[in-house]
């Protein structure tokens, strides 16, 4: 069926849960109606799936129901025991309807524009793997700050569709794989499973946080790492997909002369995220 099937996994995210919901429920154009033809309202279907919640995710997603139905829309709201992201990905790919795709972070907010292109490009027969322009959420504390001031820079971040947090594939690209795998990096592995080719950089823009403190930055970067690794080692049939540039050297003096305080915190996250347990999962929050 011709439309697009949003799947939100959600882990106690009473806090960003409502906002995520918010910015889905304002889009502009309304999906169907951006295609510069006779507008033809496009089915749409939201899914929160909420694994492992101790807070009241489940309770606030829930209100939404009337909401979504007020714009035609399918919603539901999934209630996991376990705490686990790769089942909650899977489980939403189970109750899906449609056979395109979004996988949406619960912290990320999307801009009006971008439901409608998302919805309108993967209605494609090819397999299509598609993001928007990422956009790191304003940082509350001076780590952070530093941090994203870098990172916003680095060639991952400006080059190519990074889908940081958000990620959709047209119908013939979620055949690429069965079940979500029980891995750590599901960006990753969605990412690499389609050729740079295939990969589209859509014109509307999402925010995306970064985690909050020094020590939590590095938790997440050592996270991240162990991600990148392990799908390097068993899912090396993916690593011909890789077109992640490196910083030269002129480009790395450039960033230290220019921002040497946020070079510094950066480096440092990199370098302290070497050491430590590459297993623990801390969300940072």
């Amino acid at each position: 069926m011709a439309g697009l099937s949003v799947i939100i996994p959600a882990n106690n995210e009473a806090e960003h849960i409502g906002a995520c919901l918010e910015a889905l429920l304002s889009p502009d154009p309304k999906p169907g109606y951006g295609s510069g033809s006779i507008p033809v309202p496009m089915p749409i279907e939201v899914i929160v799936v909420a694994n492992g919640c101790s807070d009241n995710t489940v309770a606030i997603a829930q209100t939404y129901d009337n909401r979504f139905a007020a714009m035609g829309w399918d919603f539901s709201v999934l209630d996991l025991e376990a705490g686990d992201k790769m089942a909650a990905l899977n489980a939403g790919d189970g109750a899906a309807m449609h056979r395109a795709r979004a996988y949406l972070d619960s912290d990320v907010l999307l801009s009006p524009s971008l439901l409608d292109q998302m919805a309108r490009v993967l209605q494609s027969e090819k397999p299509i793997y598609a993001s928007g322009q990422c956009r790191i959420s304003a940082p509350k504390t001076l780590a952070t700050k530093a941090y994203a001031r870098i990172y916003a820079q680095v060639p991952f971040m400006t080059h190519g569709v990074p889908g940081c947090g958000l990620f959709a594939v047209s119908g013939a690209g979620r055949r690429r794989w069965e079940e979500f795998p029980s891995i750590i990096s599901d960006d990753t592995f969605v990412r690499l499973s389609f050729a740079p080719h295939e990969r589209l950089l859509l014109r509307g823009t999402y925010e995306w946080p970064l985690v909050e403190g020094f020590s939590n930055l590095v938790k997440v970067r050592r996270r991240q790492n162990a991600g990148v690794v392990e799908i390097g080692d068993d899912f090396q049939h993916l690593a011909a997909n890789d077109d992640k540039l490196r910083l030269s050297g002129f480009g790395i003096i450039r960033l230290a002369l220019r921002d040497p305080v946020g070079f510094a915190v950066y480096m440092s996250v990199a370098i302290a995220s070497k050491f430590g347990d590459k297993t623990g999962w801390s969300r940072g929050r």
